[in-house]
């Protein structure tokens, strides 16, 4: 890069944000952070509670679990990761389940003793009469649970939970939904599959705020971003808020699930593992997160409880779930159309993105993103508006 290197503005904070500002100014272009809240962090943000000292996951559960070293190499620069094992249970028809569904799981609810061959079977036999009746691939959420475990596994642990979590039938969601839970026929009880897992300890705002500290970037908390007025001075700028924000819903508001917590503090365990869902419909929240077994190395005393409910999002709300129905298509496609017409800025991040991400698919796409930025600033070209498809 020839002569000074551009400043960049990055709009948000989070873990898109603070990686792509980091590579950057790690390659002398001066990077703003604007973040309109008063912490670090995005969604994934930490605090320990003033009352049990307890490290908090105020916006739900987050776990790092990966099997790109690259991507683990690069947190481990910022924090010590302890190895940790999420372990979930599911509460269904009065009784505690492993979750995700496994072989014991299938035992218990069947109340059978089967190897993983005539579980297997079990299963196939219950979903045969859904599958056969498929014309082709299963065209919602519904279908595809009905052709791959039947009626009584996937009410029992999907339609209520996912009512819930969505606020709508689950046969107007996208099949492709339905692929995000494994189902095992072992008795592996490890949520995830990924061969690196962990937490940092300190939390993950300090991660980001580690991520942050660099001489190159400026973090400016509680400032909110205008359009209008906080492109001067800043050869680009990097957007990861909501999508439609960036324009002022022009189109309509594109439409998220956000959530509620309510904190529950006592003494002792109160549930033994770190989060349960709550799958029945006539249950009001979703899930507990018992806060205190994501820092496995801290033995408080004290012990605190979020139960998590799921309603549509509203102005005033924090956006947690894109629904990415297909009736709502039309919609994301014209501020895609918008944003590709708007020269000078690119969307990052889940919200900038309009997608459900998990933690290292958003550190490997803000990566990338930063190397296609250099290439683009070396090499004298336009910078893309999108570095991933929304």
């Amino acid at each position: 890069m020839g002569g000074d290197p551009p400043r960049f503005l990055v709009v948000g904070a989070g873990l898109s944000g603070a990686v792509l500002a980091r590579q950057l100014a790690e390659s002398g272009c001066p990077c703003d952070v604007y973040e309109d809240h008063p912490y670090a962090g995005g969604h994934c943000y930490t605090k320990r509670d003033a009352e049990t000292g307890i490290m908090v996951h105020r916006h739900g559960p987050h776990t790092l679990h990966t099997d790109d070293e690259a991507i683990w190499a690069f947190v481990e620069r910022f924090a010590t990761i302890w190895p940790y094992k999420h372990l979930k249970r599911a509460h269904t028809g009065g009784e505690f389940f492993v979750s995700p569904i496994n072989l014991q799981t299938i035992n218990q609810f069947y109340r059978t003793a089967l190897g993983p061959d005539e579980a297997r079977a079990l299963v196939a036999r219950e979903a045969a009469p859904y599958a056969a009746a498929l014309t082709g691939p299963p065209a919602n959420f519904e279908e595809a649970g009905l052709a791959l475990i039947g009626r009584r596994l996937y009410d029992a642990f999907y339609r209520g939970y996912t009512i819930k979590q969505w606020g709508i039938e689950p046969r107007n969601l996208p099949a492709s939904v339905f692929g995000r839970v494994p189902i095992r026929f072992d008795y592996n009880d490890n949520y995830f599959k990924h061969n690196r897992q962990g937490q940092p300890v300190g939390g993950y705002s300090q991660l980001v705020e580690r991520i942050l500290d660099h001489e190159n970037i400026r973090l400016h908390l509680g400032r909110a971003f205008s359009p209008r007025d906080d492109g001067a001075g800043h050869a680009h700028v990097f957007f990861s808020g909501p999508l439609d924000s960036y324009f002022d819903w022009r189109h309509g508001r594109l439409p998220y699930r956000t959530l509620r917590f309510e904190d529950e503090r006592s003494v002792g365990v109160r549930q033994g593992c770190a989060v349960i869902n709550y799958c029945d419909e006539t249950t009001s929240f979703t899930r507990v997160t018992e806060h205190k077994f994501f820092s496995p190395w801290e033995k408080p005393e004290a012990t605190l409880v979020s139960y998590e409910y799921s309603s549509d999002w509203g102005p005033d709300d924090a956006p947690y779930y894109p629904l990415r129905l297909t009736k709502d298509r039309s919609l994301l496609d014209a501020y895609v159309a918008t944003a590709r017409a708007t020269e000078g800025v690119s969307f990052i991040g889940r919200l900038g993105t309009y997608r459900y991400i998990d933690m290292d698919v958003a550190i490997t796409e803000a990566l990338a993103a930063a190397s296609t930025v250099l290439d683009c600033v070396r090499g004298g070209r336009p910078i893309p508006t999108f570095f991933i498809e929304p």
